[in-house]
């Protein structure tokens, strides 16, 4: 097959201009023509709004192919299509191993079970918090009626973080080995519409992920694999060097010599103990910030201009930044078109947002973060310091919210001009369980206050609207990614504890739904590979 790309069409061409595009492009007659199918699609509004396509086309017979990648082996647009599928590195042999372990079930758990289910290797999976249908009631609690759940929250439970979002599915991550389409196979298996295997820019919603999980689940213990719920790792068996188990919350020991340590950026308890055990981890980079909300209106007109409210683009996206005068970087984070606000804390006293969309992306506002980029400098002390500071914003953040986990807010007129805010304009704020409206500067550092003051204007050259008075500022966004990374080696073991595998967005190697899934499929094939087991290519009609 040949595969095309940057190939541009008008937003509302009809269906027959496509293949007759493909055979321009290529330079051949339409009756050459095959085939093709839509690899990816998305829209560029840079010059006027088009589809950009990428297509993958089957001609006639092999040999015109080959005769068409010879006379446009200088085009850097056409080329085979390359292979995608997903190969096994290694199966189970048939005599019994220790099974490993896998800690934790957001995404990079899930793909990391998953993948040593399907060669065979019966995983076990440790999860301290519940099943994703008794978290989503424990998260409504919070949402409806200030009740927190330390155990089972936006942070805590099956899914991850990511079930409570905007369910995106895009990164830009290397993924030389195509990891990132295995993922989102896999999630079409489970329940996820088709498009998101070509859509430029893809998501899901929480309401469909979580049905898509449970069927994950499903599959992972189909396979000879084991989930276990409200079951926290409070401590690490080391013995020479090596992981050798685990000790559970209530005192049950579990012994393995090959450990996935999938953990949550929030799992903070985690990673005390991790460092009480001496396991080599460092600070990392993270960013802090406020959220933002706009009529989702007021953004589709700015992005979409004449084509707002078509229906195959959707509620409007927008992605910014804006390097401050004080040296920080202010960017849009997590942003999520026609969603809502959300309360994700996982610890008592403490308010953390974040943004969350269904599939519809049908609310009124939209909302991102506008978050500030901060380094170990600005948090000294060693690896845990950076969790110490975000205890410190989000305390601050409670208190000003009233101390009952509604969340302070303020208008961005107010905001701007340095003033508290006393009563709601236009937007209304999403945040459940409630907002209460004061001044936001007391909420972050100053840096980072002077920081968003600064880029919030800049961004309205960008977007019409986006200083609008009304808009609304929520503290605060403290979450934005792991602020620390546990040191692992090519071979993706702990630098100092062998037979530990950190991964994904805790240990500070992903980012994301996407990606905490791609590094999860890499782990999980680190442990086959580490198990000493026979290689093998499966076929791709097996997998």
């Amino acid at each position: 097959m040949l595969r095309i790309t940057e190939l541009r069409l008008p937003i509302d061409h009809p269906p027959e201009d496509l293949p007759t595009a493909i055979a321009r492009r290529l330079g051949i007659a339409p009756t050459q023509l095959a085939g093709f199918a839509v690899f990816r699609r998305a829209h560029d509004a840079r010059k006027g709004l088009d589809f950009v396509y990428t297509v993958d086309c089957d001609l006639a017979d092999a040999d015109a192919e080959n005769e068409t990648l010879r006379r446009l082996a200088n085009d850097r647009h056409i080329g085979p299509t390359p292979d995608m599928r997903y190969r096994f590195v290694a199966r189970a042999p048939a005599h019994p191993l220790p099974r490993p372990l896998v800690v934790g079930f957001g995404p990079c758990g899930i793909f990391a079970a998953l993948i040593l289910a399907q060669m065979g290797f019966r995983p076990l999976v440790l999860e301290r918090g519940k099943a994703v249908r008794e978290r989503a009631k424990d998260t409504w609690r919070l949402w409806r009626g200030h009740e927190l759940d330390p155990e089972s929250n936006v942070q805590f439970g099956e899914g991850g973080a990511g079930t409570f979002s905007d369910g995106k599915l895009h990164s830009q991550i290397k993924d030389p080995k195509h990891y990132g389409r295995k993922v989102l196979t896999e999630f079409v298996r489970a329940g996820a519409p088709e498009e998101i295997l070509y859509l430029g820019k893809p998501h899901i919603g929480t309401f469909r992920l979580v049905s898509m999980v449970e069927k994950m689940r499903a599959e992972i213990e189909s396979l000879g694999g084991e989930i276990r719920f409200r079951a926290r790792v409070d401590d690490l068996l080391i013995e020479d060097g090596h992981a050798r188990g685990v000790i559970l919350a209530d005192g049950a020991e579990i012994r393995a010599d090959h450990i996935i340590l999938a953990l949550g950026h929030s799992a903070r308890d985690t990673f005390e103990m991790l460092h009480r055990r001496g396991v080599s981890m460092e600070a990392k980079p993270f960013s802090v910030g406020l959220r933002i909300e706009h009529p989702q209106a007021l953004i589709d007109r700015a992005r979409l201009g004449k084509y707002a409210g078509h229906p195959l683009l959707g509620a409007a996206d927008y992605k910014l930044v804006h390097h401050a005068g004080n040296g920080r970087p202010v960017y849009s984070f997590c942003m999520c078109p026609g969603g809502v606000v959300v309360a994700a804390t996982s610890e008592a006293g403490r308010v953390v947002t974040n943004g969350m969309s269904q599939y519809s992306r049908a609310e009124r506002n939209a909302n991102a973060g506008i978050v500030v980029g901060i380094t170990p400098d600005d948090y000294p002390g060693g690896p845990l310091a950076g969790i110490a500071l975000q205890r410190a914003l989000e305390a601050r953040a409670f208190a000003l919210g009233g101390g009952n986990y509604d969340a302070p807010v303020q208008r961005v007129g107010d905001f701007l001009a340095g003033r508290p805010s006393r009563a709601p304009g236009e937007v209304e704020p999403s945040y459940k369980p409630g907002v209460r409206y004061t001044d936001l500067a007391d909420a972050l550092p100053d840096y980072a206050i002077a920081a968003i003051r600064e880029a919030i204007p800049a961004f309205e050259r960008r977007i019409p609207g986006f200083a609008m008075p009304d808009a609304v500022l929520t503290g605060v966004e403290t979450r934005t990614s792991s602020p620390l990374r546990i040191k692992r080696g090519d071979d993706l073991q702990s630098v100092n504890v062998r037979g530990l595998y950190p991964a994904g967005e805790g240990a500070g190697y992903a980012g994301g739904i996407l990606s905490a899934g791609v590094d999860g499929i890499r782990a999980a094939e680190a442990v086959a590979l580490a198990l000493g087991v026979e290689r093998a290519v499966v076929s791709p009609a097996a997998i």
